[in-house]
């Protein structure tokens, strides 16, 4: 796809005031095309997550530009950025925010009653289905491992079709093989059915499932890595976390 899912312009997150304002983004223009699947990295305190969620609508940039399929984020108010959030894109994160008392289908289902619609039962054992826990529907979060877990929030997020999806260190709190199995699904979502995917990871391994790497510091765009493998993104992130502040 040619059209951009995500454009930032010039793009700058500042948090406090006088002396002890910090700057998190300092003037960052980025597109992400829509169809791929954009992983970004950074040293600690890059932006990296501060650029996630000024580009999913979570927190407001101090200046700039933000749109998401066309629609510009900065002009709207609460609620038209709440029903975006709610419809056009969905959420990711380490922590899976699971509600412990509610099981798998009732987890995914959340986000549609939140928003006064009633979820068909078919596309509930179709998202479940895709993250391979259809026989797992009726099982609580304490009842699952820590990838089920992470594969019933993915199928939340996918609930609603959206438009992007956005994953904070997505796979953080998981083990090798079962964050394998998380990047595996994100990969198919973009490769199979032209999703967006933005993902804030650490990970060099992680990351090279990635079409791109855009590399943070300081808050600003240090360059991009395309079709890379692991062991060149991790080069890159050695280099970068050697710079002097």
């Amino acid at each position: 796809m040619d059209e951009d899912a995500i454009r930032l312009r010039c793009v700058s997150r500042r948090y406090g005031s006088g002396d002890g304002v910090v700057t998190a983004l300092d003037r960052v223009s980025l597109a992400f095309p829509g169809g791929t699947f954009t992983a970004v990295m950074g040293p600690s305190g890059s932006g990296k997550s501060t650029l996630l969620q000024c580009a999913a609508g979570l927190d407001r940039p101090t200046s700039g530009s933000v749109t998401v399929g066309g629609t510009e984020l900065t002009t709207l108010g609460e609620t038209g950025l709440t029903l975006l959030r709610r419809e056009r894109v969905g959420f990711v994160f380490q922590a899976f925010n699971l509600l412990p008392s509610l099981t798998a289908e009732q987890n995914v289902v959340l986000p549609l009653r939140l928003g006064g619609r009633r979820p068909a039962k078919a596309r509930v054992r179709e998202v479940l289905d895709q993250v391979g826990l259809g026989d797992r529907a009726r099982h609580r979060p304490g009842e699952l491992s820590g990838g089920q877990q992470q594969r019933v929030a993915l199928a939340r997020a996918l609930i609603t079709r959206p438009e992007v999806l956005f994953a904070d260190e997505p796979t953080g709190a998981l083990d090798s093989r079962t964050g394998r199995e998380v990047l595996k699904l994100l990969r198919g979502m973009v490769d199979a059915e032209g999703r967006t995917v933005v993902m804030v990871t650490h990970d060099p391994v992680a990351a090279s499932y990635a079409d791109r790497v855009v590399f943070l510091v300081d808050g600003r765009v240090e360059g991009e890595l395309t079709g890379a493998g692991a062991e060149g993104i991790a080069a890159r992130m050695t280099r970068l976390e050697a710079v002097p502040c």
